[in-house]
C-alpha cells in the first residue's frame, strides 16, 4: 500500500510545506512539511457520537492518481486543492479548524482504489471522501461509500453512474458528460454545421457522450450522425477514421478518452484536413495535447471550469494567487482550477455546517448550496441524480497548444 501524503498548509507566503513558528502553529505546520506521512501515524479524530470533528482539524481523505496512465490529471487537481486548503488554512481555516487532506496514489487502478477507500472508511477520524478520481474506481466505491454514510464530496467523473438518486451523501460539482456532449451539438447548430460524425469508445463512457448528443441533435432536428465506435485498446481506431474521413462531414464529436483519443485523431488527420474536431474536457489534459502535436491544432475542447488564464473572472484571480503562494511549479491548468473549486465549495458547505460539524449538518449545507456564485463559477445544487455546476464552455487549441476562448 503506498502511503499516504498529508497536507495542512498553514501559509500563503511560501510553499504549504514551510514551518511556521510559534506554539500550537510550530506543531501544525511540522506536519504540514512532513509531504508523505504513514496513515497509522496520524492521530484519529475521534469522533464522538454522530462523527463529529475534533478541535484540531478536519481530516478529509482522497484515493486519486498520483502516478501510472493517468497521474497528471490527478496530480493535478491535487495540486489545485492543496492550494486551496493552503490559502483557506493561513486565513484561520474554517470555524479556526484547518482542513487536511490525506491523499493516497492508487495509479488508476481498481483494487489499489477500493483498498484505499476501504481503508478511509474503517477510520472514523476522516470527515469526509474528498476529489476521488476516475470513473471505474467511483464505480467500484459507491456501494460502500453510500452504505457507510460518508460525504462523497465532487467525485471526478462526468459519468451518470455518481448522480445517484436519493444518495443525498454523494456530491457532483463537475457538469457531466451529457452535459458537454449537448453543448458541443448546441454549438454545431448553431453555427448551421449539418453533417456531423459521432466516434465514441465501445464502452459505457463512449456510450452516454453518444446517447447524449444523439439526443441533443434529435431535439434540435438535426440529420442523423454518422457514428463509429473504437475499442478501449483503439485497434480499430484506423478503421473508425477512415470511414468518418469519407463521409463528407463538416465536423466530429469525440467520445474517447486515452489511447483511443491519440490513435483516432492522428489516423483521421492523416487522412483528411478541413474537418473540425470536437471533443470532451476529458481528452483536453495538457498531456494529451501535448502528444498529438501539431494534429491538436484547431481541435474544440468542452471544459467544465473556466480557462484558468481568464482574469477577468475572480475565481481564476483568486486560483492564480493560491496557485503562485502554494510554490506550485507547473502550469495552471483547468484541471488545477478545478481542483481548487472543489476544494472552496468544500469549505463553504463546511462553513455553512457550523462551528462542531457533524457529517449529517455537512451534507444537508452541500444541498443549500443554491445559485452560490463562487466569483463567477456557480453552484447550484438541487437532486443527488445532478450536478451543482452546469458550467460548460468551449476553447480552441492554439498552434502553441494553449487553450484559447
Amino acid at each position: 500500500m503506498t502511503q499516504p501524503s498529508s497536507t495542512i498548509a498553514r501559509t500563503v507566503h511560501s510553499a504549504p510545506t514551510a514551518p511556521r513558528p510559534l506554539a500550537r502553529r510550530r506543531v501544525l505546520a511540522a506536519a504540514a512539511a512532513t509531504a508523505t506521512v504513514a496513515a497509522v501515524g496520524l492521530p484519529g479524530l475521534g469522533w464522538s457520537g454522530a462523527a463529529r470533528a475534533q478541535e484540531g482539524a478536519i481530516k478529509i481523505a482522497q484515493s486519486t492518481a498520483l502516478t501510472g496512465p493517468l497521474g497528471d490529471l490527478g496530480s493535478a487537481m491535487h495540486q489545485g486543492a492543496k492550494a486551496a486548503f493552503a490559502s483557506i488554512n493561513a486565513r484561520g481555516g474554517v470555524h479556526g479548524k484547518a482542513i487536511e487532506l490525506v491523499t493516497q496514489d492508487d495509479t488508476y487502478d481498481v483494487p489499489k482504489a477500493l483498498a484505499n477507500v476501504e481503508q478511509f472508511l474503517a477510520d472514523p477520524g476522516y470527515f469526509a471522501l474528498f476529489n476521488c478520481m476516475g470513473t471505474p474506481m467511483i464505480d467500484a466505491m459507491l456501494p460502500k461509500v453510500i452504505e457507510s454514510g460518508i460525504p462523497f464530496f465532487a467525485p471526478f467523473t462526468g459519468a451518470q453512474l455518481s448522480r445517484t438518486k436519493n444518495a443525498r451523501n454523494v456530491f457532483n460539482i463537475r457538469a457531466s458528460y451529457a452535459d458537454e456532449a449537448e453543448k458541443l451539438v448546441q454549438h454545431l447548430s448553431t453555427i448551421g454545421i449539418q453533417r456531423i460524425g459521432i466516434v465514441y469508445q465501445n464502452n459505457s463512457f463512449g456510450k452516454e457522450v453518444f446517447n447524449a448528443a444523439k439526443q441533443s441533435m434529435d431535439r434540435l432536428k438535426l440529420p442523423e450522425a454518422v457514428a463509429v465506435t473504437v475499442e478501449n485498446n483503439a485497434s480499430d481506431a484506423g478503421s473508425a477514421a477512415a470511414k468518418l474521413a469519407g463521409g463528407n462531414l463538416e465536423a466530429i464529436v469525440i467520445g474517447l478518452a486515452g489511447k483511443p483519443t491519440l490513435e483516432f485523431v492522428k489516423a483521421f488527420r492523416a487522412l483528411k484536413r478541413g474537418v473540425t474536431l470536437y471533443a470532451l474536457s476529458v481528452m483536453g489534459t495538457p498531456a494529451t495535447v501535448k502528444a498529438l502535436g501539431a494534429d491538436a491544432t484547431g481541435m474544440a475542447i468542452s471544459q467544465v471550469v473556466p480557462l484558468p488564464s481568464n482574469v477577468v473572472m475572480p475565481v481564476v484571480r483568486e486560483f492564480q494567487a493560491a496557485w503562485k503562494a502554494s510554490g506550485a511549479t507547473a502550469e495552471p491548468s483547468h484541471l488545477a482550477l478545478e481542483g481548487y473549486i472543489n476544494a472552496r465549495v468544500f469549505a463553504e458547505a463546511l462553513q455553512r455546517a457550523g462551528r462542531n460539524p457533524t457529517r449529517a449538518a455537512f451534507i444537508d449545507a452541500t444541498w443549500n448550496l443554491k445559485k452560490w456564485d463562487l466569483g463567477g463559477f456557480e453552484i447550484s445544487a438541487s437532486t443527488p441524480d445532478r450536478n451543482a455546476s452546469r458550467f460548460v464552455e468551449l476553447t480552441l487549441v492554439g498552434r502553441d497548444g494553449r487553450f484559447l476562448r
